[in-house]
């Protein structure tokens, strides 16, 4: 049994709409060996490890259902498979690292043997990763020796350590309780988060609305406020200016200087470093020289200076203040056991550990008391050590402070703080100048005034920046607080925003257009964009990371940066298949088109799969979905989502679903023929919005690229679904053009040599074949030349169908490849394209063969004559262009003045045949349709046919 892959999905994907981990295993021979086979020794074995596995109800739904699942029954002896119970025990082993999940599934992979497909949720990355391979080991572990897989499990592995072990592994990595609540509280207010590193530095919000925390430190925590807060001696001088309650100190920086501050002060006395935090080297009731010295030398280890000040009497309390109110107040008590008369102190040390509530760390309410140096010294003082009996009733202290990190216990005396206290705090706090802080005040009686003579002897001893929630949130005793809550309405006041919009658009082809189009719509309406493309990452127009950037890191990125109030996403089918998405959901999502291509490809074998892959978008869209009426893959989408809003985009003003949908209410953009040209019409509510003649919109060639006035379309929709105006989607449509600086490889025309040159990224036949059907509308004067490549990592039928794309269209063709093989020979792809064009009629003399890239398009640049076209599918984009545009013609050609008409082909010639093809649609009959699977809501008509199958 071992995991042959595995993925991290950090957002939607195929399997589930949050994050989850995907396993491959392959169970090897133990396919032979469900858990019914390997009997109750096995099934106990493993109860017995994880005792929480008896509250999975897996298909059963009730507790114990994943047990009787694992034992079977008369009906099902076999009872389940390894991949099935690694599921159930990755989920398990998070659960007991203080992680809550709950989902998982595993399916067997059709025509793989004994292979599965196991998925389960996650909060923390590596700890889901630590517990898919802890769980394997432990499963293989209790086989039998037999059956035991050789290399998985080490010789002196220890299932008690090894669960431990992961258990600290997962809380170094996982979020402390107080940053945990802090995001806990956020998500409870719709307030997205990001984890920017792997301590505790969190982003609050998205773009430029957000607020960013460290622990308990927010981005508005004064550093001044800070800086004093750590230097206890001007925090003591500033609070006694106050008259507030405080001990008198001394600073010192040797072990004979705090002996004589301690005779100065009166013993008994406290220690502690100059500038620590969470108790470390506090030493407290010193009485003694030495035990001054012993405790000057516990604070050096963390400080220098050391402070010698007065001992306070009484209980001590954290009072948190959170901007300017008092929200939670607790007593807090140092790890202790109390003597019963029989056990020792090492066995009374024990009983407590049994509590439920003790765990490792932050696991659970309290933290597990150790045995420690600390633990001896105060055991020493005590005249005690770990075998001593103590006395009925005798408290034994373990530790010198009351942290909850080091065993202490804290209850909640909220309810009973006395106000002239809750006062005190406030001013304290507000004296040092932090929005949240916590006070360390040591009275007797907490419902008293300090100013009482119960509370004598009572006072501050320190401020803390960043005070710990954990003893808040979660005491041992009382009502537990929201102390969270109050930092995240500081930091988002009600009606502030903290999410920027967010656009997704996926689709075969097209979608990097449509991005940059919507992203510059939303700059000419004012906002600041964050775009993600095939090339990069762009923020307000400027590229700052460059590379395919159409993941979740990429999102990431943008969502990150400062600057933003917008994010246009570019979504891949890669990404999607490799880490999902990054967001759990955007505003407005669209898909373009679904056609052929990497298919065969990381198990999308179908155009039916990849629609499946691409729905992605539809699923987690809120507001609207905006989807290709016209591509039969695509409309079927609208079963699958739950958005506010369905948008249907066409090219065919007589499509049957898109008419009956305006007609219901729906929100459309269509294409609609005028006495000036097409227009492009948005409908929505009822209205009827003409909004622009396609020949005004530069990208389009005056109206001949249809692809492009596609993506116009498309892009249209997003912005009005965005409630961007109509003035400014107008602007930005008009503004916007293929230049390669404004969409490199994307229908990028130069028109500086004698010849016209159009240069396209397009990869796949449907893409290809667009601006094949491009070259064909345009009137050349001269020849049609295209230089032609495909993929070398797509199917053969792949690359044969780019060819037969543009087989009979040109005048000649130049064959390439990319300089990047992925695993084909140097000439295998360009003869591949050759033999299917002669295939397809086009004679020998018309066809070239140049592999390489660069030579191939030299070439092309040199056929090139007055008057010709020519066409060239490239891939190293700017080494390319730069090549196109540096490329000097000579001779005749040179002295040739550019003249290009203008005019559509097909208009030349009296009219445009293919029209009527163009708008038919497989859709588009009318009551045929409609009673086909589409059914009318207050959205509009949706298909639903696949959901209700």
């Amino acid at each position: 049994m071992r995991i042959v892959e595995r993925n991290v999905y950090v957002g939607p994907s195929l399997y589930a709409h949050f994050p989850v981990i995907k396993l491959v295993l392959d169970l090897g021979a133990l396919e032979a060996w469900p858990t019914g086979k390997l009997g109750a020794a096995y099934v106990d074995a493993l109860v017995a490890a994880l005792p929480g596995l008896q509250e999975h109800g897996c298909s059963y739904r009730v507790p114990g259902g994943f047990i009787r699942r694992m034992r079977g029954d008369a009906e099902d002896p076999d009872g389940t498979w390894l991949g099935h119970v690694m599921e159930h025990v990755a989920i398990e082993l998070q659960n007991i690292s203080g992680e809550n999940v709950t989902f998982g599934k595993t399916r067997s992979i059709d025509g793989q043997p004994g292979v599965y497909t196991v998925v389960y949720e996650y909060e923390q990355r590596d700890q889901g990763i630590e517990a898919g391979e802890l769980a394997l080991k432990l499963l293989c572990s209790l086989l039998p020796a037999e059956l035991r897989p050789a290399d998985v499990v080490p010789e002196d592995w220890d299932w008690a350590e090894a669960r431990d072990g992961f258990i600290r592994y997962a809380q170094r990595r996982a979020l402390g309780p107080s940053t945990a609540s802090l995001v806990k509280a956020a998500v409870e207010r719709d307030i997205p988060w990001l984890r920017l590193n792997e301590q505790s530095l969190i982003q609050l919000g998205h773009g430029r609305y957000q607020q960013r925390i460290q622990a308990t430190v927010t981005g508005r925590t004064s550093y001044i406020a800070v800086e004093l807060a750590q230097d206890k001696e001007e925090t003591n001088k500033i609070l006694a200016n106050c008259g507030l309650p405080v001990p008198r100190q001394e600073l010192v920086r040797s072990a004979d200087r705090a002996v004589r501050a301690a005779e100065r002060l009166g013993y008994p006395v406290v220690t502690k470093p100059y500038n620590g935090n969470h108790g470390r080297g506090i030493s407290i009731g010193l009485k003694t020289p030495d035990e001054v010295r012993a405790g000057f030398a516990a604070a050096q280890e963390h400080s220098s200076s050391v402070i010698v000040e007065t001992y306070l009497n009484g209980e001590d309390h954290r009072l948190l203040v959170v901007g300017g109110e008092l929200i939670a107040a607790t007593k807090r008590t140092p790890g202790r056991v109390i003597g019963d008369g029989t056990h020792t102190v090492k066995q009374l040390v024990d009983i407590v550990n049994q509590d439920p509530r003790r765990g490792i760390g932050h696991e659970k309410v309290m933290t597990r008391i150790e045995l420690d140096a600390q633990a001896d010294m105060m055991l020493t003082r005590q005249g005690l050590t770990v075998d001593s009996v103590p006395a009925a009733g005798q408290e034994v202290l373990l530790r010198s402070t009351a942290n909850l990190s080091t065993g202490g216990t804290a209850t909640d005396v909220t309810d009973i703080i006395h106000p002239d206290n809750r006062e005190m705090a406030v001013r304290a706090v507000t004296a040092i100048g932090l929005d949240v802080g916590g006070v360390d005040f040591l009275c007797p009686d907490i419902s008293e005034s300090y100013k009482a003579a119960a509370n004598a002897g009572a006072g501050i001893c320190e401020i803390n920046a960043a005070p710990g929630f954990r003893m808040h949130v979660a005491p041992s005793e009382g009502t537990p607080r929201d102390a969270a809550g109050p930092v995240i309405d500081m930091l988002f006041p009600p009606g502030t925003p903290s999410r920027v919009p967010i656009a997704a658009i996926t689709g075969t082809n097209g979608k990097t257009t449509t991005s940059r189009m919507l992203a510059h719509i939303t700059k000419m309406a004012g906002y600041t964009p964050g775009l993600t493309t095939t090339d990069g990452v762009y923020i307000d127009g400027q590229r700052t990371v460059e590379g395919d950037m159409t993941g979740p890191v990429a999102t990431r990125m943008v969502l990150a940066d400062p600057k933003i109030d917008m994010a246009v996403l570019e979504v891949a089918r890669g990404g999607l298949l490799r880490a999902g998405m990054g967001v759990p959901f955007v505003n407005v999502g669209a898909v373009l088109n679904v056609k052929s291509d990497h298919l065969g490809m990381k198990g999308i074998d179908t155009l039916e799969q990849l629609a499946e892959v691409k729905r992605i978008i539809v699923e987690v869209a809120k507001d609207c979905a905006v989807l290709n009426a016209d591509d039969e893959n695509v409309i079927r989408m609208s079963a699958h989502t739950d958005a506010k809003h369905l948008c249907y985009v066409t090219t065919n003003p007589e499509h049957a679903v898109v008419r009956e949908h305006i007609r219901a209410g729906g929100r459309a953009c269509a294409l609609e023929a005028g006495v000036n040209g097409q227009m492009i019409t948005l409908y929505d509510k009822g209205r009827h919005i003409p909004l622009m003649w396609t020949h005004l919109i530069p990208a389009t060639l005056e109206g001949r690229a249809m692809h492009n006035v596609q993506n116009a379309m498309f892009a249209a929709a997003l912005a009005f679904s965005l409630d961007i105006k109509l003035d400014a989607i107008r602007q930005g449509l008009r503004t916007f053009d293929t230049t390669f600086f404004q969409a490199p490889g994307r229908m990028n025309v130069y028109d500086e040599h004698p010849f016209k040159v159009i240069f396209d990224y397009a990869h796949n036949a449907h893409a290809v074949g667009v601006m094949a059907d491009l070259a064909q509308r345009l009137d050349v004067r001269g020849r049609r030349i295209v230089v032609v490549a495909g993929p070398g990592d797509r199917r053969d039928e792949d690359i044969r169908d780019i060819a037969r794309a543009v087989a009979g269209r040109f005048d000649h063709y130049i064959c390439r490849r990319d300089d990047g093989l992925r695993g084909r020979a140097s000439d295998e792809v360009p003869n591949m394209i050759a033999a299917v064009l002669r295939a397809q009629g086009v004679r020998e003399d018309q066809i070239t063969i140049i592999p390489d890239e660069q030579e191939a398009i030299d070439h092309a640049l040199r056929m090139g004559q007055f008057g010709d076209l020519l066409l060239v599918f490239a891939d190293a984009l700017t080494r390319s262009w730069k090549q196109v545009t540096k490329f000097r013609p000579e001779g005749a050609v040179a002295q040739a003045a550019p003249a290009m008409a203008s005019t559509p082909k097909a208009a030349a010639e009296g009219g445009d045949s293919g029209s009527e093809d163009r708008h038919r649609n497989p859709l588009s009959d009318d009551g045929a349709l409609l009673a086909s699977g589409f059914v009318r809501d207050e959205r509009g008509l949706r298909f639903v046919g696949e959901a209700s199958d």
